[in-house]
């Protein structure tokens, strides 16, 4: 491969790498605002974050696969940042007394204004979890294989998604001791309802975006 080639491929790869990171980090976004609604889909009670947030576990591998362990270990702590980030600024956008002729103050703090213990949760969650899975991908393409890239994906999902899961629903939502009076709980069925269903869900997601791993070349 002569250097007009290498440079053309580190173009390539760089480009990749930016559409990755900005795929992730707006999925996560769009997961934490939609988590603040509870919806009811087939019976069950599910947070709405649940439909989109599953895909980062698969966007992480992919990261992982073009940038490397820490790279992106630095865009999970990063993430994590941005996150806390957004909901101090809904918080404080909430608070600015709103025009009178717009007529949507309330409802905009209603929607938007953060439930501190939702955000942390979440943030918790995704940061512990996703750190966890870029171990396991980690330990399987340098002491399993480096082959069937399929299975990579499925393993360090399946270990991560229920470790999310359960520190976002009782985190979340839980009626803890001593925390019941301070803060928005859900009685134990629901909060067993929104584990169940969202951890059908994030496997579902992850088995359809299983053929994302083979978009982006192997990292040399």
């Amino acid at each position: 491969m002569n250097a007009v080639e290498k440079k053309s491929d580190v173009v390539v790869i760089s480009r990749i790498a930016v559409v990755l990171v900005a795929a992730y980090i707006a999925a996560q976004m769009l997961s934490d605002i939609a988590s603040l609604k509870i919806g009811v889909v087939a019976g069950f009670a599910v947070d709405m974050g649940t439909f989109i947030y599953p895909i980062t576990f698969t966007l992480r591998d992919v990261v992982h696969k073009t940038l490397g362990k820490k790279n992106t270990q630095t865009l999970i702590l990063s993430a994590g940042a941005i996150n806390l980030f957004m909901a101090g600024y809904l918080m404080w956008a909430a608070s600015v007394p709103g025009d009178a002729d717009w007529g949507l103050t309330a409802e905009f703090s209603a929607i938007l204004g953060p439930l501190w213990r939702i955000v942390f949760a979440s943030i918790l969650a995704e940061v512990v979890s996703e750190l966890v899975d870029t171990e396991i991908y980690h330990w399987f393409v340098t002491k399993i294989t480096t082959k069937y890239q399929w299975a990579r994906v499925l393993t360090s999902n399946s270990v991560s998604v229920p470790i999310d899961n359960i520190i976002f629903s009782v985190g979340a939502f839980g009626a803890l001791p001593g925390l019941e009076s301070h803060f928005l709980t859900l009685p134990w069925d629901v909060v067993w309802q929104i584990f169940t269903f969202n951890l059908i869900v994030k496997y579902l997601v992850t088995l359809a975006s299983l053929p994302m791993i083979y978009l982006v070349p192997e990292k040399k």
